[in-house]
């Protein structure tokens, strides 16, 4: 059954921790959207650096934001949960603290989404570095995205996702420390959603140098993972959807 919201409006979800380093840059892609119904709901995970500070003096001057402080550290999906819990909105938005949106993002999307009547929609993306310089790489997406295309394909970036909840209910992200946002979209998939792609740049993805020297083989162990354990899956179909993911994330970056 479809839950109901009273409203169109875009909650962004904000996860952060010890983010002082990029978070008013983030903020700031936030606050000056062409599209003005937002509320952002950012969800502190036990950070120790300046991030509540930066997030008070926001607080301050927007009504629309909101902040709640996480009694330990339990990782990203928790955060995200606790957000989704406090989030009003009948659209869910996605924006991690270091990732940065172009002005138009949300108006762009949204048209798109009410013309297209869109469960979930996502767009194009590139990579910047620590200092905002562009890296040169694009993150291209399909018109549609589906569940069988997704379990072989590394596609959707989480900073570029919006997710309407009178079609989908209030989700819930599996609780993994991390890998739970491609867990998500495939739970969401599962019954035969699709995802609608804007094949536009609107999202700048921050790769750090801790995220460049990441262990690839942990993340495709991850991939596995999700599959058997939260898609049932068998091992072996798992084992060839991984390898496929594998080859065709090395296609793109040849």
């Amino acid at each position: 059954m479809l839950e109901e919201f009273s409203n169109n409006t875009v909650s962004v979800v904000m996860p952060v921790y010890n983010a002082a380093k990029y978070l008013e840059t983030s903020l700031l892609s936030i606050i000056n959207q062409t599209f003005k119904d937002w509320e952002l709901v950012l969800v502190d995970d036990c950070s120790t650096d300046r991030s509540p500070e930066i997030i008070s003096k926001f607080q301050s001057q927007y009504p629309n934001i909101f902040y709640h402080r996480l009694a330990q550290n339990q990782g990203a999906a928790v955060a995200r949960n606790t957000a989704l819990n406090i989030a009003k909105g009948r659209f869910v938005a996605f924006l991690d603290s270091d990732d940065i949106w172009e002005p138009q993002k949300l108006e762009c999307q949204m048209a798109f989404m009410l013309e297209t009547d869109a469960f979930a929609s996502c767009t194009a993306s590139d990579t910047i570095d620590d200092n905002g310089n562009p890296l040169g790489k694009i993150r291209n997406v399909n018109d549609t995205i589906d569940y069988k295309f997704l379990l072989h394909n590394t596609m959707i970036s989480t900073s570029t996702v919006i997710v309407d909840r009178e079609k989908a209910g209030r989700f819930k992200m599996p609780l993994m420390r991390s890998g739970q946002d491609y867990a998500t979209w495939l739970m969401l998939m599962r019954p035969g959603n699709i995802f609608r792609g804007i094949n536009q740049v609107l999202t700048h993805y921050r790769v750090s140098k801790k995220s460049l020297s990441s262990n690839k083989l942990d993340s495709l162990r991850q991939i596995y993972q999700i599959q058997t354990q939260f898609e049932s899956i068998g091992r072996l179909s798992a084992l060839i959807n991984t390898c496929c993911f594998a080859f065709n994330a090395l296609k793109k970056r040849v």
